[in-house]
């Protein structure tokens, strides 16, 4: 579904991403694992469209995207979640989630979505009235996951949903993540929990200084050494 091809992104003049390939299979849940500072949100921001691979090329459904304006690839079924939430705080709840569909599609079915999107995370429908920026940490990643539902996406990628939540709190969200997966949207995960990134996708890939070092099956990245070394600490 997703086709990422040998793409090369700048900032400026410093590399960001060297010759990056990577796939989203229709249905597939993926991971991208590296330290910070390797590229990793680069990746979904250049998905978007806000940044340009200044080489290679990026399809969806054989669609290049490479030259099109964000809010066409999210027209076409990208939704994407980036690190800090970033929800609206002086909107309620039922704000944030209106905006999510904004687009004409979307916009046409958000009383359906938000039927499904309150059935996912029951507490929001609980706090609709709510400000956004009066929420949990917790509450506000729950937004803004539900926010990107709002687009009936095809494709879900988030960047870090767990960075900054207590433990409990980022277990929440992992396992609103599987289910959201197991109702067939496809996701891409940046996540720094790279054992719970593993146990939640099908396969990953490694990330080092803006390029792929490693891919495989979730499994088999777990028990690689050299996986573990680094990122497991085991």
């Amino acid at each position: 579904m997703l086709e990422v091809s040998r793409i090369d992104v700048f900032y400026g003049e410093v590399p960001a991403l060297k010759g990056v390939t990577l796939e989203v299979l229709d249905g597939e849940s993926i991971t991208v694992i590296g330290a910070n500072g390797a590229g990793k949100s680069t990746i979904l921001k250049t998905i978007s469209g806000l940044l340009r691979p200044q080489t290679g090329s990026i399809r969806f459904d054989g669609q290049e995207l490479n030259h099109l304006p964000p809010y066409d690839i999210s027209a076409l079924g990208i939704a994407h979640i980036p690190e800090g939430r970033r929800v609206f705080p002086e909107l309620t709840v039922l704000e944030n989630l209106e905006i999510g569909a904004y687009l004409p599609a979307a916009k046409s079915k958000r009383r359906e979505s938000l039927s499904w999107v309150f059935e996912i995370f029951p507490i929001l429908q609980e706090r609709a009235t709510q400000f956004g920026g009066t929420l949990s940490g917790g509450e506000q990643q729950m937004l803004a996951i539900a926010r990107g539902l709002m687009l009936r996406p095809r494709l879900l990628m988030l960047d870090e949903p767990s960075l900054g939540l207590a433990p409990i709190m980022a277990e929440t969200t992992f396992e609103k993540i599987d289910e959201i997966h197991k109702q067939g949207i496809s996701i891409l995960l940046v996540e720094q929990n790279v054992v719970r990134a593993l146990t939640l996708v099908q396969r990953g890939y490694i990330l080092g200084n803006g390029q792929i070092v490693l891919q495989g099956k979730a499994a088999e990245l777990m028990a690689n050494e050299q996986v573990k070394d680094a990122y497991l600490g085991i």
